[in-house]
């Protein structure tokens, strides 16, 4: 229970619902667009060339004065880095973390933002906590479970229950199964791991543990305020409807994937452009590169 006071406690400073009474504010705003699928457009510039710089489409941008801010300035609260950070770094995609005790007794399923691939040989994932592990103190229970089993299943948050997901986040009781609270169906048919997978999923990732690391507060030395959780991909799920035959293109209109913004905000993909990388001998050249070079001002 001290768990949820200090998780409840942390909510009440952030604030993240800028919303006195969201029903009323959900209420009118239009309806979900059922139809509405991932769509390609040109890009803002498609003449843009080598050294052209911004598109034109932000005209503050040349003249509008930055400030500086120092995340660890007197009376400056982490929350304000939390919230300014979120709603800055975007968009994030999601782990929707399944996990399950040692044991076997207990299991979890929560969502976080703090996740990102980093290597596809070995696949590797990183997924971030706030807090310390078990033996620390104020543990998140997803990482009790993934510390002390070594095992997770990451799956990927489509439109089709993103309301389910988010439920998810409840500053629940360790023992209470977040899936009873989200009506999501588990599935124990994993290969390498003994979590569930979530059956709504389009992608799915079974993860051993490969490695974790702790960092401590800037501000309260000697207190772990984080915990970094490096993880191995070592199976993927994917529906036959979204996968092709090679296995290795996911069609993103089936997988419709959401993704996280800042404070109570989540995002769906519905447009995209496409923008091929560019080859330096056959696109730019050393002659090419020399001229650019050339228009560049260094510092005194």
């Amino acid at each position: 229970m001290v768990a949820s006071q200090n998780r409840t406690l942390l909510e009440s400073e952030v604030k993240r619902n800028p919303h006195p009474d969201f029903k009323t504010v959900e209420a009118s705003r239009p309806p979900w667009d059922a139809a509405a699928s991932l769509t390609y457009t040109q890009t803002a510039s498609p003449s843009w060339a080598f050294g052209d710089g911004a598109n034109g489409t932000d005209p503050a941008a040349a003249t509008t004065p930055h400030v500086a801010i120092d995340p660890y300035a007197a009376g400056r609260p982490a929350a304000f880095n939390y919230k300014l950070l979120i709603s800055a770094i975007v968009p994030r995609p999601i782990a929707f973390l399944s996990t399950r005790s040692a044991d076997g007794v207990t299991t979890n399923l929560a969502p976080f933002s703090y996740f990102q691939l980093i290597a596809h040989d070995p696949p590797l994932f990183i997924v971030g906590f706030v807090g310390t592990l078990p033996a620390g103190g104020r543990c998140k229970d997803s990482l009790r479970n993934l510390h002390e089993s070594g095992e997770c299943v990451i799956n990927i948050i489509s439109e089709g229950f993103v309301e389910a997901a988010n439920s998810t986040s409840i500053d629940a009781p360790y023992g209470l199964s977040e899936w009873d609270v989200s009506g999501l169906t588990p599935v124990y048919d994993c290969e390498t791991v003994k979590c569930a997978r979530v059956r709504e999923a389009v992608f799915s990732i079974e993860g051993k543990l490969e490695s974790v690391r702790e960092f401590e507060s800037r501000v309260e030395k000697g207190k772990v305020t984080s915990t970094l959780a490096v993880i191995e991909g070592t199976r993927f799920w994917a529906r036959e409807d979204a996968i092709n035959e090679e296995r290795n293109l996911v069609d993103m209109n089936v997988l419709r994937p959401i993704a996280r913004l800042g404070g109570i905000t989540y995002a769906r993909m519905t447009e995209a452009v496409e923008i091929p990388r560019p080859d330096f001998k056959k696109d730019l050249g050393e002659e090419g590169a020399a001229k650019l070079k050339s228009k560049q001002q260094l510092p005194n």
